[in-house]
C-alpha cells in the first residue's frame, strides 16, 4: 500500500445489483484510478484503499446517485 493511501469502509445505500456495484466502482476509480475497491452488496458496504478522504469518496458516490457515508477514514 502506498504510504499516502488509507483503508476506508463506506456505507452505501441504494446499491441493489451488480450494475450498481459496477457504477460505484467506476465512480471511485474516476476519482482515484489507483484505488482498490471491494463491494459487498449484501451489506451495502464498500471497502476502498485510496489516497482520498472518506468525505470525498462519499461525495462522489452521492453524485453518482447513492447515499454514502464513511464509516472509517
Amino acid at each position: 500500500m502506498n504510504p499516502m493511501q488509507s483503508d476506508l469502509l463506506m456505507q452505501v445505500d441504494g446499491m441493489t445489483c451488480d450494475g450498481c456495484a459496477a457504477a460505484v466502482r467506476r465512480a471511485i476509480l474516476r476519482l482515484d484510478p489507483d484505488a482498490r475497491v471491494a463491494v459487498d452488496l449484501d451489506h451495502g458496504r464498500v471497502a476502498v484503499t485510496t489516497r482520498e478522504h472518506g468525505a470525498t469518496v462519499a461525495e462522489v458516490l452521492t453524485q453518482a446517485g447513492y447515499t454514502a457515508m464513511a464509516m472509517t477514514g
